[in-house]
């Protein structure tokens, strides 16, 4: 197995200078850098993390704590972030919590993470104040996406405002009745964004003058399936809404097959919007909020990375923006006895 001692001699280094070439540290040139690199690869010398990291004092592997890694919208900030990390030379160690409430407390509340990275981003979670101090204590930078925390670095959208728009939208289109399809507000993992939209959906329709009927607010879980049962649920109705704003592009195409199997036409009898702008949502002609989603994992990967290296870094809140993207899911109301006579 080729050693960097191997390295060190074909071209005539000291070890140190080729351990500081290899980890891009300073005090090194270009040109020596390249000579280090073309023979490593020449000689397929490997660097072993373990030995890295007990030279440097880092690992170079970022955390990623995930709600539930199989849904689109984590996956795709994960991705973002992954492709940052490795730009610079970072391996990203993945948590999927998957919904366990004891998933998260392993990794919050043990040395789980001591040791083992530089970094920590935490996805669409809000950690509770005995969490934040054990982040505290790491001593490692933190980006928490999804969340407003005070004092932390932040990456995420405002959720009020993006359920405001969606629920605007729909509003001047005329639509009063507007069912909404969300999550559970509360549970062992603590979303953010359910919460803020429900919030925004509720405000902009008293800000119109709309009493909000809880009758028409479903739980959808964040997931495909999760709409499709709300969507039924609303749209089963004899007093049905005209329209429906889900919390997410996903529950969204739920709701648009549940019209579709009860025999609604979209968005003639029903005008449907969602949040995300979901890689399937132009397919689905889904009238939506768009949110740069995989530009979160991005940022969020570049702000812990700028911490690493020093300098006058300070947590920022960035709060990045979105867009009302129209479909054909969405319309202005038709009343119902012109849809009988347009059936």
């Amino acid at each position: 197995m080729t050693s960097i001692k191997d390295v060190a001699r074909d071209v005539e280094m000291s070890t140190a200078t080729i351990s500081r070439a290899l980890r891009g540290l300073q005090g090194v040139s270009a040109e020596t850098r390249e000579r280090v690199l073309e023979s490593a690869h020449r000689l397929g010398y490997v660097p072993s993390p373990s030995a890295a990291g007990l030279a440097s004092g880092q690992t170079r592997t970022v955390a990623v704590i995930v709600p539930r890694v199989t849904q689109w919208f984590f996956a795709a900030i994960v991705q973002g972030a992954e492709e940052v990390l490795r730009e610079r030379g970072y391996d990203l160690l993945l948590y999927n919590l998957a919904g366990d409430a004891s998933a998260r407390h392993r990794v919050f509340e043990t040395s789980l993470l001591t040791k083992r990275v530089d970094a920590v981003l935490v996805l669409s979670l809000k950690p509770s104040v005995d969490e934040l101090q054990r982040l505290s204590v790491l001593g490692r930078p933190v980006t928490i996406i999804g969340a407003d925390m005070p004092g932390w670095a932040t990456v995420r959208i405002d959720d009020h405002e993006a359920a405001a728009t969606a629920t605007g939208h729909l509003l001047g289109l005329g639509h009063t009745r507007i069912g909404y399809i969300g999550g559970a507000t509360e549970g062992v993992l603590d979303f953010t964004a359910p919460s803020a939209r429900l919030t925004g959906y509720r405000c902009t329709l008293e800000r119109a003058g709309v009493q909000h009927e809880p009758d028409l607010e479903a739980d959808g879980e964040f997931t495909v399936s999760g709409g499709l049962r709300a969507g039924h649920a609303l749209l089963s109705r004899a007093d049905r809404p005209t329209a429906i704003f889900a919390a997410s592009d996903e529950m969204a195409i739920g709701a648009l097959r549940a019209a579709r199997e009860l025999g609604l036409r979209v968005p003639e009898d029903v005008s449907v919007i969602g949040i995300d702008d979901h890689e399937m949502a132009s397919y689905f002609d889904l009238t939506t909020v768009a949110q740069p989603v995989h530009e979160q994992g991005r940022v969020a990967a570049t702000q812990v990375l700028a911490a690493l290296t020093g300098g006058d870094w300070r947590p920022e809140q960035v709060i990045l923006p979105t867009e009302l993207v129209v479909r054909g899911s969405t319309a202005a109301i038709v009343p119902r006895r012109a849809r009988r006579r347009g059936r």
